[in-house]
């Protein structure tokens, strides 16, 4: 014989089984939950490893009045790009073990002459330069001192510089 009760039974395990589908559904569903946000965290990290060696470079030693970042500032010739470019990585790749990091730069320095906005490169890019990297840009104003006897920052007083890099990997 079938009754009533036969029929409230079937009711209540569509209802159970639609719960544990709806509930597996939610657990799938929360576990494996992407943010756009995770994609650029190495780009982050880049650009305070990039940040923290300008500040370093920026930092004289205690027997120095300027800095290194200053002194390659102030030099006109390709000994004073190549050593930014050589400490920069270097410090870079200041790791405990391992190999190191395939790091490429390229940087620029901005001043003011004047009433105009000049730059000149610091370090060219290399070959391995084609646009389509994830490069970041880190950014470090520099105070000159007038007495650094630089001619193309002109004025007897001190000058903020912009130190401009693109850091990226291959």
């Amino acid at each position: 014989m079938v009754n009533d009760s036969g029929q409230l039974y079937t009711m209540e395990g569509v209802a159970a089984g639609i719960i544990m589908l709806l509930t597996v559904y939610i657990v799938i569903s929360t576990t494996s939950i992407y943010t756009a946000g995770d994609t650029h965290i190495t780009d982050m990290q880049l650009e305070q490893l990039g940040s923290d060696v300008l500040a370093m470079m920026d930092t004289p030693n205690a027997k120095d009045l300027k800095s290194d970042l200053e002194t390659y500032i102030n030099m006109t010739n390709s000994t004073g790009s190549t050593g930014f470019k050589n400490m920069f990585l270097d410090y870079c790749n200041a790791k405990t073990k391992g190999t190191p990091d395939d790091l490429h730069i390229s940087a620029n320095v901005t001043y003011r002459s004047g009433d105009e906005i000049k730059g000149y490169q610091l370090v060219a890019p290399d070959d391995s330069w084609t646009g389509r990297e994830s490069a970041v840009r880190v950014t470090r104003w520099v105070q000159l001192d007038y007495l650094s006897g630089r001619t193309a920052y002109a004025g007897a007083r001190e000058q903020a510089v912009l130190v401009e890099v693109l850091l990226w990997r291959t």
